[in-house]
């Protein structure tokens, strides 16, 4: 391969060998990202060497962006999405010239998107890598918080209508008011920025609320004036594609918002008429969770040894259980994540999909045109399947299907609501799936609940009786020298003495004598007793392990798993 540019020019003055600059050229390349910012986001060389190599080949000049005040940029010319799609930024005007910072000298897209944008010459002014992407970072917080200190003057000053007008008829003009458009978006915004899993719109008869769900936990954000109550409804119908003239039935949407080249937020989006005007619940999903990989998940090292075994079968059944909101989405999809190979042929029905993964087909269920699970399965298993997916086991036929591809040579996930791994079984009893069935295909079970991680910065030790303790759960042997909890305190970098949430597992391998008594009718008390025998941690010595590791409070893991 014949280098030229940059890299012919990195690698004759001896800041790269030859081998290690193809490398990162092909990379580059396969990523469709310049080969500047492939070389200083991987730490290759360094960003002054980048600049300064690019200047000298390109003849462009290089400017200092640190020396530069994030105020004084000319950021008003363009759209706040431009630059950061572009990754360049419109530095200041010179009579019909505009100058612009990019940090590729081969960035010539955004020179041309910026002179059609403005009406502007173009010229170019190299600048190093990481200090564009943290000018820009610095630029967008700065809008950020220009629109906080804008938001109660604008709700203040809404034009509401007449008395005589109906409250809950918003138009699309509404809809699009500029004020209510802000302030959506800065709710949005902030939502991904403190990690909630979830925004609540409220309405109620004197008062409006948004809480956000934060660590598992709902808390109040926000108050607006009950007068725009409608019009917050309504945007976020617009947004989400919705029919915002039907408010007498539940509707759901979503709405995909870009936060830069690399990353995109999705939210699902669901409409229920109150007494006092339409709830909307918006699920945050970010795709990068399920490729945070399975050590960031909190399997201890033997649970998570069982999973990766069950996902390298080529045949069988994983289940996933555990409550609405309690992490198995992330868990299968992690899994899925591992199996998404060019190799393999994965299938997923879900409803809806909550994350978008390349490699795999996604279905979305829709019983109203008669498109259910088992429908969905039954069209998969014709379309040469290696791995299928099915959101949710909720029926005998759904069961049946999903047991058979599993007997014939398919891998097959999916969840279930129940309580803990041993009642899975005989909730699949309950459904009328029989036991001979069970015991060939299922081959692990994970039952799971999320718990609010201790921060770090500020837990300290919680000083209890030994009597406490042991009534806790934790035995003798653990309560050797060195034994430590910890409680959660609260500082400025957490939420309550908590940052982040960490997963909490019982994983139940199928073993023969576990088959045994599957065949022969025996109840989750029989299957739980036999899972102790067998060394399997249920949920609740699971999180007493998370407690003794100091990852989780007494406090939490009784929240989350004691009866």
């Amino acid at each position: 391969m014949n280098l030229t540019g940059i890299a012919r020019k990195l690698v004759q003055d001896k800041h790269l060998d030859q081998a290690t600059a193809i490398e990162a050229v092909e990379a580059a390349n396969k990523q469709s990202i310049q080969l500047s910012s492939y070389l200083v986001e991987n730490k290759i060389v360094p960003s002054s060497v980048v600049a300064m190599i690019s200047s000298q080949e390109f003849g462009l000049p290089v400017f200092d962006l640190d020396v530069m005040d994030t105020e004084l940029a000319a950021f008003s010319v363009v759209e706040e999405k431009l630059i950061t799609k572009l990754n360049a930024v419109p530095l200041f005007k010179r009579g019909n010239k505009l100058f612009v910072a990019i940090s590729s000298p081969t960035n010539t897209q955004a020179l041309d998107e910026f002179k059609f944008a403005t009406g502007l010459s173009t010229e170019p002014v190299l600048v190093q890598e990481n200090q564009l992407a943290e000018f820009i970072e610095k630029a967008s917080n700065a809008m950020d918080s220009v629109m906080d200190d804008m938001l109660d003057d604008d709700l203040e000053n809404l034009d509401i209508g007449s008395k005589e007008e109906e409250p809950d008829s918003p138009t699309r003009a509404e809809a699009d008011d500029a004020p209510v458009v802000k302030y959506v978006n800065k709710i949005l915004l902030d939502a991904i920025n403190k990690g909630a899993s979830d925004i609540h719109f409220e309405p109620y008869e004197k008062r409006y609320r948004v809480r956000y769900r934060i660590d598992g936990i709902l808390s109040e954000v926000a108050s607006p004036p009950i007068t725009i109550a409608a019009k917050l409804t309504a945007r976020v119908k617009v947004m989400s594609r919705m029919d915002i003239s039907e408010r007498r039935v539940p509707q759901d949407g979503r709405i995909k918002l870009k936060l830069s080249k690399k990353r995109a937020i999705d939210f699902r989006v669901n409409t229920c008429p109150t007494l006092f005007g339409e709830k909307v619940v918006l699920r945050i999903l970010d795709p990068s969770s399920a490729k945070l990989g399975i050590d960031a998940l909190g399997y201890e090292p033997e649970q998570k040894e069982l999973y990766m075994k069950a996902l390298a079968n080529p045949y069988g059944m994983i289940l996933v259980t555990g409550p609405t909101g309690s992490g198995k989405t992330v868990s299968l999809y992690t899994g899925l994540n591992i199996l998404n190979k060019p190799e393999t042929n994965i299938s997923t029905a879900e409803d809806p999909a909550e994350i978008n993964l390349e490699g795999i087909n996604q279905v979305n269920v829709n019983d109203k045109v008669g498109l259910t699970f088992a429908e969905a399965l039954k069209a998969f298993l014709r379309q040469d399947p290696d791995i299928i997916m099915v959101g949710e086991i909720r029926d005998l036929e759904t069961a049946n299907i999903a047991i058979k591809a599993a007997q014939t040579g398919h891998l097959v996930l999916s969840t279930l609501h129940t309580n803990d791994a041993p009642q899975t079984l005989t909730r699949l009893m309950n459904m009328g799936v029989p036991a001979f069935n069970i015991a060939t295909s299922v081959s692990l079970i994970i039952a799971q609940r999320l718990g609010r991680r201790l921060c770090g910065d500020c837990k300290t030790e919680d000083e209890l009786p030994k009597e406490v303790l042991l009534k806790e759960g934790f035995t003798r042997e653990d309560l050797v020298d060195g034994f430590k909890i910890y409680k959660a305190v609260g500082c400025d970098k957490c939420t309550g003495g908590y940052k982040g949430r960490v997963g909490i597992y019982q994983v139940m391998k199928i073993s023969e004598e576990m088959g045994r008594l599957i065949m022969s009718g025996a109840n989750s008390i029989d299957l739980a007793d036999q899972a102790q025998k067998e060394g399997i941690d249920d949920l609740r010595q699971s999180a007493l392990k998370k407690v003794k590791q100091g990852l989780l409070s007494l406090e939490e893991a009784n929240r989350v798993t004691k009866d």
